[in-house]
């Protein structure tokens, strides 16, 4: 999916911003102007399931900023507004479906406290915005399944503020340099569970099937972090030194929800001593709701994470891939919430330190290997999108929404490390407990961040900052070397493509069993450094701490030197920049017996790269390496290795290993369970294919693409319901090829042809679920289009049977439609 929804991005984005581009870049996006301060925010809500419209009442509280003013104007997004009054006096306003002017009856001065009240309707299927990446609208306001007719989803509510649609539920002054504390009465029928920020303060039954709840936060934020979240959810209570640390799960998960989010409080503590500041709030609660539009949202005390942090035990054995979202929302309530970025423009100072907060969690928890792998995928990520071009802080753009991406996450963390290398950790950590401390419960930007780095450490940073925060791109370094063996000197030459950018550059310079550190400022699109030497050196090492941002290329670098640098160098890019160089090279005698001795690299993924990497083809002279892939697919501590080292003695088909393999499909990991099912399917197909049937609901469910995969090679009529559920899933693979098409669609017309009822069922209810889930990448037009296939394929109007099915493909397509 990752693959087809990018380029439908793209494509989608390019369409509807071709012409506007071009004037909204030339158009200043700065903070916006203060004409009044919220103090206070008192909701009142309920909902109209049947028409997903909620019914609001609010008590606004608030002064002018400096100015004496006469007039409130609020955002508020497709809205009926019913009545607005001050106190018992009705007052005139005006509404244009998006900013409502209220006339106050008199011009209030500075620091004079008003208060409005606003009777009205949100109607969020009638919003119209551009939300993320531009392909949809953001309602703000989200019903899932309010009339309860999906049996596979539960019905909930929930809102999602960032970066302005919170004034899709609610009248405000929606801009992130605002603050406000909350009173939020939510009423809904009594079945449900509800969650906001700040703390539950009472809950009263009606009499008529529903129950109000009070939520009320007493420390101001910003209104884009309002969160309302309404459900029927189990609640796993923990807690962190005497407040709530909750996580709100649908009932299935509840038995894995310590596993998953069981880490918070220790994260909590982390957080609290690395940034200087204790965590700030009144409790911490973590939610997970169906359908969500990102990947998680950090409102204020209660984080809203998607169902993609549902995970079974088989997974969470191998690893809980959910656990840097948690740390990156987290940190967002000292960066983001406690102090919030003043305007869009600088929302790194929000972003930048939460994906460098994963970092800092990895760091801590298991070691720098795993810091720093997770920090070059970071820098990876950046520099394969296209953000050279793009400043980190960024006063020009076509839609707020577009300085979401990997320049102000991925890149900014990446600074961040660079900033931290630059101050030292004493410095870097204890200014950003003085900015933390300054700007608490306020609104900031970047060079408030400068100035209080500046304050601890003593040093301008203004060269820093201009250079890395102001301007776009990362030095382009193409790297020589020339050795004088009569002088006893080797030149090191960097040659800078496209920008020329100023920075100290660390080179590393082993000899003879022993290394020299030499830091070296660069300042010239060309320079050349000369460093003595007893006798040749074994490796030259540019970038050598690996902090600088930036792409390097060094064709002089040997495979000797390769050799060298996995034995010797310790940082995470070196030995990985190692393997794929002696995978490369594995003919050579010392390369590959330097991979083999990767195959128990101490960081677990370089182990898997090793063992991705390997070629065992004349397997009778490689011996040595397959002994070591042995011990891994039964020893490793990390299943995740344990699975990929099975599947690769299943690649030997040798029937030495059937025991192996039998235990591995007996495994609780799934990665272990999954390798072994392919290994041993292609060693023993009846043995193979009598445990999956064996397999567990979950197992099934997470490995349904591996076997179904297998049930299509069998051409299993009895398997078809299962592979009529999971052939969609077939498609949205890495390297989808012309294979893949010709086997999807033979499978999918030996389905759609059918008269297994329940197969064309569960066929037509997958296309409608991806169609509607998917929709705007355009997977609506590809599942309606494979339902008129199946309508043209069931062709025989006489057979009553043919009648069913076709009805059913109908029905689906016209579900689809609504």
């Amino acid at each position: 999916m990752k693959n087809i929804c990018l380029l439908l991005m793209l494509l989608i984005s390019f369409s509807l911003f071709a012409q506007e581009t071009s004037q909204s870049l030339r158009t200043y996006q700065g903070e916006e102007t203060k004409i009044h301060d919220l103090v206070h925010t008192k909701l009142k809500v309920d909902f109209d399931f049947t028409n997903s419209q909620m019914h609001g009442e609010v008590w606004i509280t608030a002064k002018p900023h400096f100015y004496p003013s006469q007039y409130l104007k609020l955002d508020a997004k497709a809205m009926l507004v019913h009545q607005i009054k001050k106190g018992e006096i009705d007052l005139e306003y005006n509404y244009d479906g998006n900013e409502l002017i209220i006339n106050l009856g008199y011009a209030y001065t500075k620091g004079q406290e008003f208060e409005v009240y606003i009777d009205y309707t949100a109607r969020p299927e009638e919003v119209k915005q551009l939300g993320s990446k531009a392909i949809r609208d953001a309602k703000g306001l989200y019903f899932i399944d309010p009339m309860d007719t999906n049996p596979d989803k539960p019905t909930q509510i929930w809102t999602q503020g960032e970066t302005e649609s919170n004034s899709c539920w609610f009248p405000t002054i929606d801009s992130p340099n605002q603050k406000t504390t909350q009173e939020i009465y939510i009423t809904v029928p009594d079945r449900f569970t509800t969650l906001s920020n700040g703390l539950l303060y009472s809950q009263i039954d009606n009499s008529n099937g529903t129950r109000t709840d009070h939520w009320k936060m007493s420390q101001a934020h910003a209104p884009y972090l309002f969160f309302m979240g309404i459900g029927e959810y189990s609640i796993v209570k923990d807690h962190w030194k005497g407040i709530d640390v909750n996580y709100y799960v649908e009932p299935a998960y509840k038995d894995v929800a310590q596993v998953i989010f069981g880490n918070t409080p220790e994260m909590i503590q982390f957080f609290s001593n690395k940034f200087g500041l204790e965590y700030p709030w009144e409790k911490y609660s973590q939610i997970v709701a169906r359908d969500f539009i990102s990947g998680a949202m950090e409102n204020t005390t209660t984080t809203l994470h998607s169902e993609m942090a549902y995970q079974k035990k088989g997974q969470l054995i191998d690893e809980n891939t959910w656990e840097d979202v948690i740390s990156h929302e987290l940190s967002h309530h000292w960066f983001g919430d406690l102090v919030t970025a003043e305007s869009w423009s600088n929302i790194t100072v929000n972003e930048s330190f939460a994906t460098y907060s994963e970092y800092l969690w990895r760091e801590y928890k298991y070691g720098k290997d795993h810091a720093d792998a997770h920090l070059y995928e970071d820098q990876d990520q950046y520099m394969s999108g296209d953000n050279f071009n793009k400043n980190l802080v960024r006063f020009h753009y076509a839609n707020r929404e577009d300085v979401f991406d990997g320049v102000s996450y991925q890149k900014g963390a990446t600074i961040l490390h660079m900033l931290r290398n630059h101050l030292g950790d004493k410095a870097f950590f204890g200014g950003l407990k003085y900015y933390l401390t300054k700007y608490q419960f306020k609104a900031a930007e970047v060079h408030q961040l400068r100035i209080a780095l500046e304050e601890i450490s003593g040093k301008d940073l203004n060269p820093f900052f201009n250079q890395w925060y102001y301007k776009n791109g990362h030095p382009k370094l193409h790297i020589s070397y020339e050795y004088n063996d009569l002088l006893n000197s080797v030149s090191v030459t960097v040659k800078q493509a496209d920008k020329v950018f100023q920075f100290p550059l660390l080179i590393d310079i082993y000899e003879s069993g022993m290394l020299a550190n030499h830091t070296v400022n660069v300042t010239q699109k060309e320079q050349t450094f000369s460093f003595r030497y007893n006798k040749r050196p074994d490796l030259v090492n540019i970038n050598a701490n690996h902090v600088l941002l930036c792409e390097i290329t060094d064709d002089f670098k040997s495979l000797d030197n390769y050799i060298f640098q996995y034995n010797n160098a310790k940082h995470y890019i070196d030995r990985r920049d190692a393997i794929l160089k002696m995978a490369e090279n594995q003919d050579n005698e010392l390369a590959f017996k330097t991979l083999t001795k990767a195959l128990n690299d101490p960081y677990y993924e370089l182990r898997i790269l090793a063992l991705e990497s390997i070629n065992l083809a004349g397997k009778y002279k490689k011996k040595e390496a397959i002994k070591v892939i042995e011990q891994l697919a039964t020893t490793d501590p990390k299943t995740k290795v344990k699975g990929i080292a099975v599947g690769i003695l299943g690649k030997l088909i040798d029937p030495i290993y059937k025991p192996v393999f039998s235990r591995g499909m007996a495994s609780d990991s799934y990665s272990v369970k999954g390798n072994a099912t392919v290994a041993m399917y292609d060693l023993d197909k009846t043995a193979a294919l009598e445990a999956m049937n064996s397999f567990d609901k979950d197992a099934k469910e997470h490995l349904a693409i591996l076997l179904t995969k297998i049930y299509i090679k069998e051409n299993d009529e009895s398997q078809m319901p299962f592979i009529a559920k999971n052939l969609l899933e077939t498609m949205f693979v890495e390297n989808f090829s012309q294979y893949h098409k010709d086997n999807f669609e033979k499978t999918f017309a030996w389905i759609a042809a059918s008269n297994n009822r329940e197969a064309i069922q569960n066929l037509v209810t997958d296309l409608v679920i991806k169609g509607k889930r998917y929709k705007e990448y355009g997977v609506d037009q590809l599942s309606l289009n494979l339902l008129r296939k199946v309508v043209e394929m069931q062709t025989d109007a006489s057979n009553t049977a043919k009648q069913d099915l076709i009805f059913i493909a109908k029905k689906g397509m016209a579900d689809l439609l609504e």
